[in-house]
C-alpha cells in the first residue's frame, strides 16, 4: 500500500479527534505511547478498550466500543488484530456518517473492511503508524529514526 506524503499530511492536518481502539493503560505498550504522543501534538484522543471502560486514561473517559463514544471523531486508529477490523469499521461507519479516516496500525490490514470504508468516502490507511508518519512528515525524526536528543552513546567530556 502506497500513500503519498501529501495524502498522509492532509489527513494528519485535518484530523482533530482520534478514537484509539485497543489502547492500553500500560505505558510501555505502543498503543499507549502513540495515543499519548497524539495527545501531546494537540489531537483529542478518545481511548477505546472494553477492559478499561469507564476509567480515565490520558485525561479522557475510556469507552468499551466506538459505538459508545458520545462525541464525533475524525479518525479511528485501530490497534487490534486484522480479524477484528471489520466489526470496528462497521461500528465506526454506523456511528459517524461523517467519519474521515480509518487508520490501521503497523501489521493491521483488512482489504474488505478498507473497501467498505472507502466506498463510503472514508480515507483508509493500512499498516502505518500515525505517530511515525507525523514525526516523519513534520520534521521530528532524525537520521537514526528517533528524536531523543542524544547523538552519541559516549559519556560527555568533563
Amino acid at each position: 500500500m502506497e500513500y503519498s506524503d501529501d495524502h498522509l499530511r492532509k489527513i494528519l492536518d485535518r484530523t482533530k479527534t482520534v478514537a484509539v481502539v485497543g489502547v492500553s493503560a500500560n505505558q510501555v505498550r505502543p498503543s499507549f505511547y502513540v495515543a499519548r504522543y497524539l495527545g501531546l501534538k494537540g489531537y483529542r484522543v478518545i481511548p477505546v478498550n472494553p477492559g478499561l471502560a469507564g476509567q480515565t486514561l490520558l485525561g479522557e473517559t475510556v469507552y468499551a466500543d466506538v459505538a459508545d463514544i458520545p462525541d464525533d471523531v475524525d479518525m479511528v486508529d485501530i490497534f487490534r488484530r486484522s480479524d477484528a477490523v471489520p466489526a470496528i469499521v462497521d461500528a465506526a461507519l454506523a456511528r459517524w456518517p461523517a467519519l474521515q479516516t480509518v487508520w490501521m496500525q503497523i501489521g493491521v490490514m483488512h482489504a474488505e473492511a478498507a473497501a467498505k470504508a472507502q466506498a463510503r468516502g472514508v480515507d483508509v490507511i493500512q499498516n502505518r503508524c500515525p505517530k511515525i508518519e507525523y514525526q516523519r512528515l513534520f520534521g521530528e525524526l532524525r537520521m537514526g529514526g528517533f528524536a531523543t536528543g542524544i547523538i552519541s552513546s559516549k559519556l560527555p567530556r568533563s
